[in-house]
């Protein structure tokens, strides 16, 4: 029986705090499941599409040594689990705000169903401040991304706020 683990997120766009949370899940998981959530109601700047396809090509070089699977999903990321055969949740924790809606999302969730585990990385340091929205805002104001995301990622950013 291979141990399936599920990271949702919009990724909008998948920055480097993402990127090492999937790095360091892929310890614990046979199989990880990056379930790119449609979520139409945060106004995402890339379509579905887009962030599937970001996602697929950043994660490139970490599926050299593991099972990593990108799919789309909509509705209760439960149900999402269960559909893909997870156990696990993996979900990422920045800053005691997180924490905070992190706790009861979890709660909720094992009110849904107590057989799947929520498992939380701690931020590395370095990834603390980076959010998907304030890298956005930086690139559309003319900053420099670089240190946030990958260089891929960068690009398909520029080009989108008209900067490339």
């Amino acid at each position: 029986m291979i141990l399936v683990g599920i990271y949702p997120g919009t990724f909008d766009p998948i920055h480097n705090g993402h990127t090492d949370i999937i790095g360091r899940a892929t310890k614990l998981v046979d199989r990880l499941v990056i379930g790119v959530a449609v979520n139409a109601g945060k106004g995402p700047m890339f379509s579905l599409e887009e962030r599937v396809d970001i996602i697929e090509k950043s994660i490139a070089p970490l599926r050299e040594t593991a099972e990593i699977l990108v799919q789309p999903f909509e509705g209760l990321t439960m149900n999402f689990a269960r559909e893909v055969g997870a156990s696990v949740i993996v979900r990422g924790l920045r800053a005691v705000a997180d924490f905070e809606f992190e706790f009861q999302m979890t709660a909720m969730n094992q009110q849904l169903d107590r057989e799947i585990e929520t498992v939380f990385f701690m931020a590395d340091p370095r990834h603390q401040a980076i959010a998907s929205k304030l890298v956005k805002e930086i690139a559309t104001l003319g900053g420099d991304v670089s240190k946030f995301v990958s260089p891929y990622v960068k690009d398909r950013l520029m080009a989108k706020v008209g900067r490339a």
